[in-house]
Order: C-alpha cells, then structure tokens, then sequence
C-alpha cells in the first residue's frame, strides 16, 4: 500500500529517484472521493436511477474510485519488485508484510462496524450482521462467501486480499514473459467471459469479482515497469497519453447516460484501467508539474497517510449520520446530504485519522511485534 520503494539493485542504473511522490496523494484523494460517493448514494434512493439533483451525478461512481485503488495497489506493490528484476524477495516474506501491514487495521474496523450494526444502523437490508458474518469478513472470505456485511466497504478487501495471494504469480509472468503477455493471459478471459454472457454484459453479484478485476490490478503492475525504464520512455507525455485513453470512456459516458455507464461497470472498469494506469504513470516520472505539487502537499500527504483507515470506518459513521442522526434535524433529500456532508465528512476524516494513529501507523512503522513494543515503550 505504500508508495515509496528502494534504489533497483543489480541493472547499473544509479539515477532513478529513492521515492516515488505524488501516489499517497492520488490515494487519499480516491478515498475521500469514496466517502463522497457514500453520502450521496445513502441520501438518495434508486441507485444508479437516483433521486437526487443533477449536479450531484458525479458523485456516483464510487465503484470506479474503488477500481482506481486496485491499480494504484497493484502499481504501488509493483514498483520495488521491478527495481529487483520483478522478484519479491520471497513469497512468504511478501504476504507476511501484506498480512501485517492490512489486517491489523481491517480487524479494528471490523470490530468497530460490527458495534455499530448491531446496535446503532444496521449495514445493509440484508439483516443484521451473524456469526457466519464474523467468520467470512474476519477471514477475509467476503468475495467467496456470502452473509450479511457489517460494512459495506470492505467487499473491496476480500478482493484486494485475494489478488495479494496472485502478485507473485504475476511477477512470476512478468519476468519470465514479459508485460503484453501478462496483460493478455489475465484480461483475455476476462473479455471472453464476457461476451459470452447474456447481452454481452455479465451481471455481478455480491461476490466474486476477483476474476472480473485482476486486470485492472494486472494493469497497475504492468505500468510500474516504466519507473525503472529508459530515461526516453519515462519522459513520455504520461499524462496526455492518460488523456486521451480516457477520453473515448468519457464520451461514451455521457452520450449513453450515466445510468448504462453504471449498469455496464463490467466494461467500464476495464476500457477505464489503461487511462488510469498512465496517470500513476505520468505522477509517478513528475508530470504534471502542478498536479505532483498538490498530491505532495502536506495535506494531501496526511491524508494519504490516513486513506485506508478512512476507506475502512466512513461508511458505519455516514449511516449513522444519515439514518439516525440527520432526520431530528432536517428533512430528506438535498437537506440531509448537506447535513451528511457538514456532519459525517468532518468526523469521519477526523476518526479515521485517530484510528490510523493506533491501528494503522504503528504497523506501517514497524515491521515486527518486538519493534511495534519497543515503539509503545518508548
């Protein structure tokens, strides 16, 4: 999940910048966006048909935020193996980080939504969270098996948790046969699948998207490689590219409405992955200038810092808001997402950065149970 990575060993290149800037930005923005999505999606019924103004439609893709951060992860994770000929310095070694670097966090909220839903508002219309519900999300099982969530957020973990178990068979790929066919072995079935599928449009469930996402993931991984690339290649117009990849999404977007866009992220997410694949690309060599000063902001670093903590805990406390909260003061509609936004935005930047605090950063900081005690000693 970080962003930053050591020299590359072993290719003779001396000029490649000890950190990457600009990612945690990109990543605290995504997020904030998420809890956006959130209050506008819980405040208006009939999703993707809602309710609400039509200067508040951009707020409606929370999914494609979501998708963002699976390239981000599957660029970030990518970088420090590229620099080491697409090795991770061991398999077992890997997901021990991986494991200690997201579970202790995810545990904590985990505990947290459960509280909540059992007695404040409830997580979904599916009923109130089970015992087979603390089985499969404290397992970390959501995209294999169903029961009824204690947060909504977290069917992105369950995902993202199963692609870390891929990584290094993908490095594997990558190193032995290169980008193009890594990208090919993983999105070809995909598209296969697909067109297969009644109408050419597969309908999702609640679970299993795993399959359906690895390539945007795949896609994260493949860009990584043009941080250790030639100097002709990094200085590329990343950004332009990402542009123009983007544009042909954004046009048939608005010509088809946004309600076809949401009710066709199967392809969405995959014609939209390369445009955002470039723009990591494009901040990750510098460019652009101004948009690389603001992600490494102060601000916009501390909220980077934050960001999965915050992905982790805004939904319970937006619900609560808007559930519990908001109707003793305002009424429906527009006046309760006003009220969300001024209420639960606030507290929920707030919380999640006091929750980082004691369970997200201390475990970013350290590596082991002797260095997280010798740390609280100290």
């Amino acid at each position: 999940m970080t962003a930053s990575a050591r020299g590359e060993e072993g290719t003779g290149r001396t000029n490649l910048p000890p950190q990457v800037l600009g990612l945690d930005g990109l990543r605290g923005l995504a997020a904030l966006y998420v809890v956006l999505f959130h209050c506008w999606l819980y405040t208006f019924p009939g999703y993707p048909r809602s309710t609400a103004p039509g200067w508040l439609d951009g707020l409606m893709f929370g999914r494609l935020a979501v998708v963002f951060f699976l390239v981000l992860s599957g660029f970030s994770l990518a970088i420090a193996p590229a620099r080491h000929g697409w090795r991770t310095g061991g398999v077992g070694r890997f997901l021990r980080r991986r494991a200690w670097r997201i579970l202790p966090p995810y545990w904590a909220a985990l505990v947290m939504s459960l509280i909540i839903a059992w007695f404040v508002v409830p997580a979904s219309h599916y009923g109130l969270p089970t015992g087979k519900s603390i089985l499969v999300y404290g397992l970390v099982v959501q995209d294999v098996f169903t029961a009824p969530t204690p947060n909504g957020a977290f069917w992105s973990i369950g995902v993202e948790s199963e692609l870390y178990l891929l990584f290094p068979l993908f490095l594997f790929v990558r190193r032995k046969l290169g980008a193009a066919v890594l990208v090919a072995a993983v999105t070809l079935p995909v598209i296969g699948r697909g067109m297969l599928a009644s109408g050419a449009n597969p309908v999702e469930g609640a679970n299993g998207l795993t399959p359906h996402l690895a390539p945007v993931f795949v896609a994260g991984i493949a860009g990584a490689g043009v941080v250790v690339a030639s100097e002709r290649v990094r200085r590329l117009p990343w950004g332009w590219f990402a542009a123009l990849a983007a544009v042909p999404v954004l046009v048939l977007g608005v010509v088809r409405g946004f309600v076809w866009t949401v009710n066709h992220y199967f392809w969405v997410d995959l014609a939209v992955a390369p445009a955002m694949t470039m723009l990591l690309v494009a901040v990750a060599t510098g460019k652009p200038v101004v948009l690389v000063r603001f992600l490494t902001t102060r601000a916009m670093r501390s909220l980077g810092d934050f960001s999965y903590s915050l992905y982790l805990i805004h939904l319970p406390i937006v619900m609560a808001v808007i559930r519990r909260l908001a109707p003793h003061f305002v009424g429906r509609g527009l006046p309760t997402f006003l009220f969300t936004l001024g209420v639960a935005l606030p507290v929920s930047v707030l919380a999640a950065w006091l929750f980082a605090r004691v369970f997200e950063l201390p475990f970013k900081r350290n590596r082991s149970w002797r260095s997280l005690v010798a740390s609280a000693r100290s």
